[in-house]
């Protein structure tokens, strides 16, 4: 049941809500995050966080960037499959995401 409440508890927020279906579109940084959502990095890292320990996200490590990703373990939930078929990003969220692609703003971020 745990497990249950934080899905459903990651979900309450619509940022975290964001975040899940942009990374179910493919990986990204928490710099190209910042970028597209227009959000704080502190933000996002936070929403990042409660995603990441409810088991919807996952992380890999390249150099010095961490590259979060949508759990594909997930993707067989019946929750997770209904919400995809339901929500969809902004039209603004999509623009933002193809811009980001487009201007390669991982590459022009510098990581700490």
């Amino acid at each position: 049941m745990d497990k249950f409440l934080k899905l459903f508890d990651a979900f309450s927020d619509e940022t975290r809500l964001r975040i899940y279906l942009l990374l179910a579109k493919g990986e990204l940084c928490v710099c190209e995050l910042v970028n597209i959502l227009n959000m704080e990095q502190s933000r996002i890292s936070h929403s990042l966080r409660v995603l990441k320990e409810a088991g919807l996200i996952g992380y890999k490590r390249e150099g010095k960037w961490i590259i979060y990703s949508a759990n594909p373990e997930m993707s067989k939930n019946k929750i997770i499959q209904g919400l995809k078929n339901e929500l969809r990003l902004s039209d603004k969220d999509l623009k933002n995401l193809a811009k980001c692609k487009k201007e390669k703003i991982r590459e022009k971020c510098k990581v700490k």
